[in-house]
């Protein structure tokens, strides 16, 4: 892989993660203490919604992020495999 090639790799790669980071900090931190009060006047099963992610929302988010993350880095891997590949092709 060439360094400009390589470069591109990881800016993309700190993009993606710094985007997914950024919704869990929202959901952990913004719903589950910043707005928190506000969320509280919605109820989900008999529980409060603020509350909720408190406890179990932000994990459940983290958890499908995960699963986000793979999915976006296989698509990524898959797209600069091709571009490897036919850079070798090339050679």
């Amino acid at each position: 892989m060439s360094n400009r090639q390589s470069n591109a790799y990881w800016k993309s790669n700190l993009k993606i993660l710094f985007s997914l980071l950024s919704i869990w900090f929202i959901v952990s931190f913004g719903f589950g203490i910043l707005w928190s009060d506000q969320l509280d006047l919605i109820q989900i099963g008999g529980f409060k919604l603020g509350f909720w992610f408190a406890q179990q929302g932000s994990i459940y988010i983290f958890v499908i992020l995960i699963f986000v993350y793979v999915h976006l880095m296989n698509r990524l891997d898959k797209k600069y495999k091709k571009s490897i590949a036919q850079e070798i092709d090339k050679n």
